[in-house]
């Protein structure tokens, strides 16, 4: 039987300063982004998170509608009230990416652990733990994978007021104990029970991306750019030195992923050996050659 999931149970899980330190919980809701902007607008204050059960109106990049079944993911968003340049805000993207990148070895390592003591062996298909081993992976900039495949998406936005930032909310849905996914997204799309061969306690797994996020953008916040991350960030970028295609509907081209800068743009140096491109997010998508990663 899965644990409660509800307000007090996700509040109690979480152990931070700040992030997540407020929580709201809704069975369902259109968009926990949408839910998060109008919680914003109210005054909520720096670390806000709005988790639903149910998205009947879940969005992704580029629009894209993005939905689960009930009980089977964590949907949230977090309202930040940073005091940044409003050109620095989409590298929060690439800090949540981190985050959940991070969150999910966590809780993994974790399950391994338990499943050692409990039972005398290791989780089936403990490799999601094992870096550089196809595990978690971050498809830069806002999906996090497993195996080669999507189990989060990231959607940041924000609002202005003048020159200065009046919030920003980032949604993450994390696939955790789907079973089963469309035909189309098959071999696109896993969960983290699919792949470490159990369920996971949804409160924990909110916990750890709150936890691992609020050590992240207190780093972030001190330079307001990638500098300091920019290490553990790339120990996770999938295709990092492998070549990719950048889908610019304008200007496709091949080249060879070489990490990020500090503004988190991504590096590519161009199929001829020659000119290194700076690919900004929000403007196209980038994907190996022959597949979704």
């Amino acid at each position: 039987m899965e644990k409660l999931y509800n307000q007090d149970t996700i509040s109690q899980a979480i152990h931070t300063e700040w992030a997540g330190k407020t929580v709201h919980f809704a069975r369902e809701t259109d968009s926990t982004n949408i839910w998060a902007k109008n919680l914003a607008k109210e005054g909520a204050p720096h670390g806000t998170l709005a988790v639903a059960e149910f998205q009947n109106a879940g969005r992704g990049r580029f629009a894209r509608r993005w939905s689960a079944p009930e009980g089977s993911s964590v949907m949230m968003t977090l309202v930040l009230r940073p005091q940044i340049p409003p050109n620095c805000a989409s590298m929060l993207t690439l800090v949540m990416g981190l985050s959940v990148a991070q969150a999910v070895e966590k809780v993994c390592r974790c399950d391994s652990r338990e499943t050692v003591k409990e039972t005398g062996v290791s989780a089936a298909r403990n490799f999601c733990t094992e870096p550089g081993n196809f595990g978690v992976q971050i498809k830069w900039p806002n999906d996090v994978v497993l195996s080669r495949k999507k189990i989060c998406g990231i959607l940041t936005e924000m609002s202005v007021v003048g020159m200065d930032i009046n919030y920003v909310v980032i949604g993450a849905g994390v696939n955790v104990n789907m079973k089963e996914f469309p035909a189309e997204l098959a071999d696109k799309a896993t969960s983290l029970s699919r792949e470490c061969g159990r369920e996971f306690d949804r409160n924990e797994v909110a916990a750890a991306v709150m936890e691992c996020f609020e050590v992240n953008y207190e780093k972030f916040a001190q330079t307001c750019d990638m500098s300091l991350l920019k290490d553990d960030y790339e120990r996770y970028l999938a295709n990092l030195g492998e070549v990719v295609r950048v889908l610019d509907n304008q200007n496709p081209y091949e080249g060879t992923c070489l990490g990020i800068n500090e503004q988190g743009e991504l590096l590519v140096r161009t199929a001829d050996g020659g000119e290194v491109r700076k690919v900004a997010a929000g403007e196209v998508s980038v994907r190996g050659l022959y597949s979704y990663v």
